[in-house]
């Protein structure tokens, strides 16, 4: 029985240093993690390559990921499956495909050499095998798992009238991934700042939502310590009023996102809104929409990012605590995991 642990949202490189994979025990914590896994999938966003500091961000990961790969080993496997913030990691990749007119598919996969960036997160993961697919992976018999950033063109009815013409007009009813792509430009990672930090309707990524905040109110300079002792205020109403929306607007976006590409599964695994579950206190009825098949059951991993707007003060089980997993194992449901519970908040941080 092949067992899988899928997570996302490492955004190692941060430049304001909320990648908790950073710290000694949070890493030690992961590869405890990964004893007794067969198959390890990096589920986006594993590196922080839209702040304009792409060069500095790789160097800051590959430690890190060099470090993951020695602990899977030989004759264990990761499978990288990119987001929107490490879109650039494909993105030459989806260019010849799209301007070739050849077809993308929901699991392609992709030569690790179609990218330089990507060829080098490859081989800090070795000696683990090592495989790419873009924009999806299939676990295990009826379980997909995706990113997750194709949802934001389902808030476009957030979106100004004047904004949502040309390439942010609405989808086909049956859309493939081709459509996602070009419907937000260059990239599916184009619209994501816009979503993040200027519509107050739309959920978009917590982590742009917090760190647009915090570039907005000059926070990056503060000190750590000054932050978490303004988060303790802000926290509690952040991540309530986040939670409010994923549950009314992510999850039902995830789950149209699924249906319009043709996804055919029980369960969709995905990441990008950083809250994991569903979780002990979670209704399982919000967690479950209608799919192509029957009930489709929606998995979100989590994220490995400490954001003290949404975390100052606050305690584990938290929905927004870094750490979050999905275990795939062959014939069971998947199951969330919070591996980062029990590492103090003090050792999360610089």
């Amino acid at each position: 029985m092949v067992r899988t642990l899928v997570i996302s949202d490492l955004h190692l490189g941060s430049r304001m240093q909320r990648d908790v994979l950073r710290q000694p025990e949070p890493l030690g914590a992961l590869v405890v993690a990964l004893d007794g896994i067969d198959r390890l999938v990096l589920m986006g966003d594993v590196v922080e390559l839209l702040e304009g500091r792409p060069r500095r961000a790789m160097a800051e990961a590959e430690p890190v990921l060099r470090e993951l790969g020695a602990a899977l080993g030989r004759g264990r496997e990761v499978v990288i499956v990119p987001g929107n913030h490490d879109h650039l990691l494909v993105r030459p990749w989806l260019r010849e495909r799209m301007d070739s007119d050849k077809r993308v598919g929901l699991t392609a996969r992709v030569a690790a050499r179609s990218s330089g960036r990507l060829e080098a997160l490859a081989s800090w993961l070795k000696p683990a095998r090592v495989s790419v697919r873009y924009p999806g992976f299939t676990v295990a018999p009826g379980v997909f798992a995706t990113h997750g950033h194709y949802l934001d063109r389902h808030l476009m009815p957030s979106l100004p009238v004047s904004v949502s013409r040309g390439p942010l007009s609405p989808l086909p009813e049956r859309a493939r991934p081709e459509d996602y792509e070009r419907a937000s430009g260059p990239s599916a990672a184009a619209v994501q700042g816009l979503l993040a930090t200027a519509l107050p309707g739309a959920i978009g990524d917590p982590f742009d939502i917090v760190a647009g905040v915090a570039r907005r109110l000059a926070l990056a300079a503060v000190p750590v310590s000054a932050l978490l002792r303004g988060g303790e205020v802000l926290a509690p109403l952040s991540a309530g009023l986040l939670g409010v929306q994923f549950r009314r607007a992510g999850l039902p976006a995830m789950a149209r996102a699924a249906r319009t590409l043709g996804v055919r599964a029980q369960h969709v695994i995905f990441g990008h809104l950083h809250r994991g579950g569903p979780l002990a206190p979670d209704r399982p009825a919000e967690w479950t929409h209608a799919g192509l098949d029957g009930p489709l059951h929606l998995h979100n991993t989590g994220s490995w990012v400490y954001e003290p707007l949404l975390l100052a003060g606050m305690r584990p089980p938290h929905p927004y605590w870094p750490g979050g997993a999905v275990l795939v194992e062959e014939g069971r449901e998947p199951r969330t995991l919070t591996l980062l519970d029990d590492v103090p908040s003090e050792l999360l941080l610089p």
